[in-house]
């Protein structure tokens, strides 16, 4: 009967010469082509964010690769990236054994914020070089992000303005109230929209001043009088902070509706995938990217819902990455709007954008409004719409009109 024998099983031999460890890890593996495009990489921005003097800090090319490597993984945890750097072969190699803690990890991340852009474009022009992309086609497409902000902290424009309303009548009751004789002069501005927080800051402080100098009250009236002036004095601080209040709010809502206290950036706007089909908003983003060859060659977050009003930043924006517009446009029939059409034809851009009524107007049993402009037969050689009534309708004068972005709009009446 022949003897079995095992492969020689030793757990802690003694190597004289070490192997490399990446001798196991695939010619063809994604490390290694990740760990070839960041080293072409120019890191001189991000080399400028650290400071010279203290403790020298691990390198940002290597802290790079392995944070874009535990992202191509699925792997956004600080905590799980530090344990893989002490047990994965693919992130010890990247680091060169090297071990950086959870914390340093999530410190070069927060640094690396502002240079994202930067090293997105370096990439991008990489692949134009090997051939793979051209940046003459655009292929635009957008999506909600959920943001990880509490759904309940929600700030809406309307209501703030109506409050911020209501405030400013309360200051002005109360500037009627107080008497104009404390500060020697008229307290009251002559509009509403005039008062501001600076300006009931400086009431406040003179009012208080001329109050010290009154002589001490005697008797009950005078004393009870006295009181209710400071407690006016100290409602109008109290209403100057709630107003300042409200223009932090709107200031932070800049163009948007609505946003979360928790994630200022966002903003409130309807899933695509609404399970409980009751029209719930949450705080997303609205992420447009363009890709070509099915690469993505540029990205945006914008806090507004409609794409229609994102295309022409978004279009400005891959100019100012690579220097040039995209000479054809594709993007679906969200897009297609009279702003949109212009923008790409002023920069001459061709666009294949269906307008937004293509999918209702090409419909089985679609049957078009004929009293509506697309309804009725137009005659282009006298210029003139004929009605269901056989009746001939002229040019008459050009309807303007304003788009939420600005756009002014023209049509014919």
């Amino acid at each position: 009967m022949a003897k079995l024998h095992y492969i020689p099983y030793i757990q802690n031999q003694m190597v004289l010469f070490p192997q490399r460890i990446d001798e196991d890890i695939a010619e063809n593996d994604p490390v290694r082509i990740l760990n070839h495009i960041v080293e072409h990489l120019d890191l001189t921005r991000v080399k400028k964010l650290y400071r010279e003097k203290g403790r020298s800090p691990y390198h940002p090319k290597m802290m790079l690769k392995v944070i874009l490597y535990a992202y191509m993984n699925n792997i956004y945890s600080c905590r799980k990236i530090e344990k893989l750097l002490r047990r994965d072969i693919h992130f010890i190699w990247l680091s060169g054994s090297a071990k950086p803690d959870f914390i340093t990890v999530n410190r070069f991340r927060n640094r690396l914020k502002d240079e994202i852009n930067s090293i997105f474009t370096q990439v991008v022009l990489m692949l134009c070089e090997y051939g793979m992309v051209t940046l003459d086609v655009e292929y635009i497409d957008g999506t909600k992000i959920e943001s990880k902000a509490n759904g309940y902290t929600f700030v809406w424009r309307k209501t703030t303005e109506r409050s911020r309303e209501k405030l400013l009548k309360k200051i002005s009751a109360l500037l009627e109230q107080i008497d104009g004789d404390i500060a020697g002069e008229s307290i009251l501005p002559e509009n509403e929209a005039d008062i501001t927080p600076e300006m009931l800051s400086a009431l406040s402080d003179r009012l208080n001043k001329s109050l010290a100098s009154v002589p001490e009250p005697v008797g009950k009236e005078s004393t009870a009088a006295f009181k209710e002036k400071q407690k006016q004095i100290k409602e109008l601080d109290r209403q100057k902070d709630k107003l300042e209040e409200y223009n932090r709010k709107l200031a932070t809502l800049g163009n948007r509706n609505s946003y979360s206290k928790t994630d200022k950036d966002s903003a409130f706007m309807h899933m695509k995938e609404d399970a409980m089909r009751n029209g719930q908003t949450k705080p997303e983003y609205n992420l447009q990217t363009s890709t070509e060859n099915q690469f993505i060659t540029d990205f945006a977050f914008y806090p507004n819902p409609a794409d229609t009003l994102t295309m022409p930043s978004f279009l400005a924006s891959f100019k100012e990455k690579y220097g040039h517009f995209a000479s054809a446009i594709i993007a679906d029939s969200g897009y297609g709007s009279e702003e949109n059409y212009r923008y790409m034809e002023e920069n001459d851009m061709e666009a294949y954008v269906k307008y937004n009524h293509f999918h209702i107007e090409h419909r089985m049993h679609h049957t078009p409004n004929p009293f509506s402009a697309e309804g009725m037969y137009y005659n282009k050689e006298k210029d003139f719409y004929v009605c269901p009534m056989g009746q001939h309708m002229e040019w008459t004068g050009t309807k303007h009109g304003k788009t939420d972005s600005g756009y002014i709009t023209e049509s014919a009446r």
